[in-house]
């Protein structure tokens, strides 16, 4: 056993009631119970210790879009919000449907990234998946099923050929599953009306149709309970803005509110809540842009919202208010996360990933003015949430009180990955 270590979390409150020091060394959980010899210690008597968050969907932008965000800017923002590693996506300008343009990436997030990172590779008819497999793509897609800002809709045999080569990889297919109807899209109600959630679940349903080689399938930011319930055994991701907004929270022409899927009326959004328990992700979907982009014409203005400092403190804000068990935001936000992606989980067991976020007992109003997104502006103005207070990531201090600190953060390739570095963190399906 070891003797000795680098970072104590004391009088941590650990799933189940039992109150222990954590020690962490080597970027891991070394030891669980009395603290082991060390200079630094971080007391957490009445604090709330949450694994770090694993953001499995954000737009970290960057090169062209650099004045929305960038990997810096991004990274900053996901480690103030608790969160130690983001998978992001592909449909970035120029889109990572090659080797190329997916190397390129890594190495702009290498370079600038605070955080840890996984990539999405993305798809259109001609990419080399199986190339793409090997160079480390985490998974692939957003996979759209209808348009978006930045992503186009695929034909129903490029997505089956897509599903058919990414399931004989053994890889995982990420789905933005909607439908969009040939009414005006004018303001926020008709915005929800033409990408309903009526239709967002039939295009669950048809996807899952067209995945007849039985592809691993991840729905994400799903906006009604009904798309949830029809996901069948595919892993379903909901983003805070559907969970904890509404439509009426909007002027109906405030494009700030413009996003896909859609914000849903208030009932929508309670139905939504109603089936937490089959959720099995919290993701961001943060996807930041310019007041001033936001500011045009509702028709012109993009679609998309920033979100991933804001995603854990919401939702911790949520569970103490609804008594839910912290547990089940572990498992959001975190461990299930890590599962579907093939990452080594952080958490309070010997050998976990020492990725820790500390947050106080009480809860602050959102203000623009201290996020760290270079959007500059949040849809969720004025709510309550919990941020930590400190952010641990491999063992080190890299975030306290808004001050940060150099970290070691990692790529996590997918299993696929095809390179010189040994698999070292016993992980099956990723390595650092």
């Amino acid at each position: 056993m070891a003797t000795g270590c680098e970072l104590v979390l004391s009088n941590v409150l650990l799933p189940g009631g039992r109150v222990a020091d954590l020690s962490l060394a080597g970027g891991r959980v070394c030891h669980v119970g009395a603290g082991l010899a060390t200079t630094a210690v971080i007391d957490c008597r009445g604090m709330t210790v949450l694994p770090a968050a694993v953001d499995m969907h954000v737009h970290m932008r960057g090169r062209i879009q650099s004045h929305k965000e960038d990997w810096g800017s991004g990274s900053r923002s996901a480690l103030a919000g608790g969160v130690t590693v983001v998978v992001d996506q592909p449909n970035t300008i120029p889109p990572l449907t090659t080797c190329e343009s997916f190397i390129r990436r890594v190495n702009e997030a290498r370079e600038a990234s605070l955080c840890h990172f996984a990539i999405n590779a993305g798809y259109t008819p001609g990419s080399d998946l199986p190339a793409l497999w090997g160079a480390g793509a985490m998974a692939f897609g957003e996979l759209f099923a209808a348009p978006s800002s930045y992503g186009e809709c695929l034909q129903p045999g490029d997505l089956c050929a897509a599903l058919e080569t990414v399931g004989s990889l053994g890889g995982l297919c990420t789905i933005h599953a909607e439908e969009i109807g040939s009414m005006p899209d004018r303001d926020l109600p008709s915005h929800h009306a033409a990408r309903s959630p009526r239709g967002e679940c039939r295009a669950v349903r048809w996807v899952r149709e067209l995945n007849t080689h039985a592809c691993r399938l991840h729905f994400c930011h799903m906006s009604s309970a009904e798309s949830v319930l029809n996901a069948g055994d595919s892993t379903v991701e909901v983003t805070p803005h559907h969970l904890f907004t509404s439509l009426e929270e909007f002027d109906p022409s405030d494009a700030r509110g413009k996003v896909n899927p859609p914000l849903r009326p208030d009932a929508v959004r309670r139905d939504l809540l109603s089936v937490w328990d089959r959720i099995d992700v919290l993701a961001s979907d943060h996807a930041p842009h310019t007041p001033a982009e936001k500011d045009q014409s509702f028709e012109s203005a993009p679609s998309g919202i920033p979100g991933v400092e804001t995603m854990v403190p919401l939702a911790l804000a949520f569970c103490r208010e609804r008594k839910i068990p912290i547990t089940s935001l572990m498992e959001k936000t975190s461990w299930r996360p890590a599962e579907i992606l093939g990452i080594p989980r952080a958490g309070f067991f010997v050998g976990d990933r020492a990725d820790f976020a500390v947050y106080p007992g009480e809860d602050v109003v959102i203000r623009a003015e201290m996020l760290h997104s270079r959007a500059s502006w949040t849809p969720f103005e004025g709510k309550r949430a919990v941020f930590p207070g400190t952010v641990i990531m491999g063992g080190r201090v890299v975030c306290r009180e808004g001050t940060f600190f150099p970290g070691d953060p990692s790529w996590f390739p997918g299993r696929g990955f095809i390179g010189p570095a040994p698999i070292k963190n016993g992980a099956d399906t990723a390595q650092p």
